[in-house]
């Protein structure tokens, strides 16, 4: 427990440098380009161009009992921006130590920080997404109101597994180096095995209790019915997901704390 508090406190007392860290990552990633970091509107809104539009106006792909033209482009964008949040630190995780081997070496500073600089970079990414989106909801007529606020709990539970999760993965993938590929591969699957482009209802009633299991589904589900039906979740049926959330992020660091004054040498 001493050793986690020290932890933190070493994490507030660099919070500096997490923050130029954040920063320069987000300059870095539209450096050189003519626009700068006018992409990072750019791309969000084309992708919620096409999903609205394309899909919903030109497939007209529908949605039961939704009469709107852009029900299925809302519908998909409701869970696929919180996925994107969600894939965007599974991905990068497990390769989090390993791609900063070399500053590791020469500098001192706490380890923890990179999850946490990857973790702000990330919520950074997905608010400027988010936002755009609901803007887009407004300019179309379609905001839900204050319910949209039902998302922040439920990304709280999700980004607090996927963290956990993901710090456990990146501390043995040090050791390991085939847990990065494998968890690209499980991505992959983990996508079309949760109702982002569809529905729990247009897959049989079997896959259906199979899809249960996956803990995502819930809260895509959540998330869809915030945005298309203006209905708060009910937090109590998330009771499970938030005690699995605590337990990955509880044993996430206690991995990292075990393995993390080997990972140098490793490195």
């Amino acid at each position: 427990m001493g050793d986690f508090k020290g932890r933190l406190i070493a994490l507030y007392h660099y919070r500096g440098f997490v923050l130029s860290m954040v920063a320069r990552e987000f300059r870095s990633r539209y450096m050189g380009s003519l626009l700068g970091s006018i992409w990072s509107i750019l791309n969000p809104l084309t992708m919620i161009f096409i999903y609205t539009v394309i899909f919903s106006r030109v497939m007209r792909a529908k949605l039961p009992g939704i009469d709107d033209s852009m029900g299925y482009g809302l519908f998909v964008c409701a869970g696929l921006l919180p996925w994107l949040f969600f894939v965007e630190l599974l991905n990068r995780f497990p390769n989090i130590f390993i791609e900063q081997a070399a500053l590791l070496k020469k500098v001192s500073f706490p380890r923890i920080t990179l999850p946490v600089i990857a973790l702000c970079s990330a919520t950074i990414n997905f608010l400027i997404i988010f936002t755009l989106f609901l803007a887009f909801l407004l300019l179309t007529g379609r905001f839900p109101g204050w319910v949209v606020l039902g998302y922040v709990p439920l990304l709280i539970m999700q980004q607090m597994f996927v963290v956990g999760l993901g710090v456990m993965l990146g501390s043995m993938n040090v050791f390991f180096r085939d847990i990065g590929q494998f968890v690209n591969v499980i991505i992959q699957f983990w996508f079309w095995f949760t109702p982002i482009v569809y529905t729990l209802t247009m897959v049989p009633e079997k896959a259906q209790g199979l899809l249960s299991f996956n803990p995502m589904t819930s809260f895509l589900q959540a998330y869809q019915k915030i945005i298309l039906h203006g209905i708060w979740p009910d937090y109590m049926n998330f009771k499970w997901h938030f005690l699995g959330a605590l337990i990955a992020l509880v044993g996430g660091f206690f991995v990292f704390h075990r393995l993390a004054d080997e990972m140098v040498d490793e490195l």
